[in-house]
This record gives C-alpha cells, structure tokens and sequence, in this order.
C-alpha cells in the first residue's frame, strides 16, 4: 500500500498510540521513583494511565521493557553528554572542562539522580536493572569520550595508556565533590554552582597525570 492509500485515520491512530506509550511511561516513572521497581506492578501503572493491564500489555510485554523506556526517556531528555561535540583540534583542557560542566549539570538533574537512586536501590534484587541503565546511558557516553582520549593520546596530547580507564577516571573525579551530597540528598549537594569548581579540580588532577611526559607544568 502506498502512502497515499493510507487512509487518513491511521496518522490519528499513530499518534493516540504514542500519546498512550508516553502516559504509560510518565506513569511508570512516577510510580517507580515512588515505590521503587519492586513496589510498583504492572496492574498499578496501567491504573494510574486509566487503562487495561492488556492494554499496558500490548506496549510493554514486561515490567523490565517498560523500565528500559523509562531510561530512554530520561536519557532522551538529560543526555546531552552523550551527544556534546569532542573537538579533536581543540585544547585537552578546553574540551574536558566542556564536557564535565554540562556531565554534571545532567547528572544532578533531579529525575537522573531519582533514577540513579532507584537503580542502586533495587541492583541487589534485580542486577538486569543496573545492567539496562548503564548500558542506555553512562556506557555509550564513556565509550565515545574513550574514542576522543584515544585519538588525543595517538596525537601525543595524552599519556598513553588505556583510553577506558582514562575516561573512568575522569568521570570518577567529576563526581567527586558535590554530587557525592547531591545522591544523598544532602543539603550540601544544593549549591549547583560549586559544580564549576568540581569540574576545574577534575580537568586539573586529570591532566596532571594523564599529560604527556614534560608537560607537567599547569
């Protein structure tokens, strides 16, 4: 069938299914945050939304997928780090301290650190939750920051050495300072705008023992 043989009402079905998707997963995401993945049941989202289980059914066939699209979702509207350009003709420093402001302002997002929350909460009972988060999120931002670090290593910008480990180490002292508070709950992890001063720290240290050989000075 042709587009143009498509009768109208299709487009308007199109768009109620994912109207529909949506209010399940804003549902899904409510209910998790609030009773954790193990507290809230299929019956109880489809509830909320106003609809069937069968109906929740026919969009997500188990509480793991519609999980996993609840980490698309907020994925979709905090990970910008995924997506930031790593200029390779720019200054190590430059780029880092770039990709560090806008790793952390997304990561003490209120919805990301819920999700971490919830995540670290349930990993002992249900691990393929952890496995889902870090796959959708943390994994694919570290594995292109690791395609940067490695190039910069090739051009002699970086020690050389393992690109991962370099990256992982990065990440580890972004995370270092304020939202270590801001997990917590902690009143400390309110001030934001420490962040700048967290992520010049991080750029520093990183440099300091990943710069290549005579270029310790700062």
């Amino acid at each position: 069938m042709s587009i143009e043989m498509i009768p109208d009402g299709t487009a308007v079905l199109d768009d109620a299914a994912t109207l529909r998707r949506k209010a399940f997963v804003d549902a899904a995401r409510e209910l998790f945050f609030a009773n954790g993945y193990a507290g809230t049941t299929m019956s109880s989202i489809a509830s909320k939304v106003g609809g069937s289980k069968t109906t929740l059914w026919t969009y997500f066939p188990s509480k793991e997928d519609l999980f996993a699209a609840v980490v698309d979702d907020i994925v979709a509207q905090y990970g910008d780090a995924l997506a930031i350009d790593l200029p390779l003709d720019e200054p190590v420093r430059d780029v880092l301290r770039a990709f560090g402001n806008v790793l952390m302002t997304k990561l003490t997002a209120t919805p990301l650190l819920s999700l971490y929350r919830l995540v670290i909460g349930e990993a002992e009972r249900f691990p393929h939750l952890s496995e889902t988060f870090y796959s959708r999120g943390p994994r694919r931002g570290k594995a292109r920051a690791a395609i940067w670090v490695a190039e910069k290593m090739a051009r002699g910008e970086i020690r050389m050495g393992d690109p991962m480990r370099a990256v992982n180490q990065f990440a580890g002292l972004c995370q270092s300072g304020l939202y270590q508070f801001a997990v917590l709950g902690l009143r400390e992890g309110r001030d934001l705008g420490r962040l700048h001063e967290d992520i010049d720290a991080a750029v520093d240290t990183f440099y300091r023992a990943w710069c290549p050989i005579g270029n310790e000075t700062p």
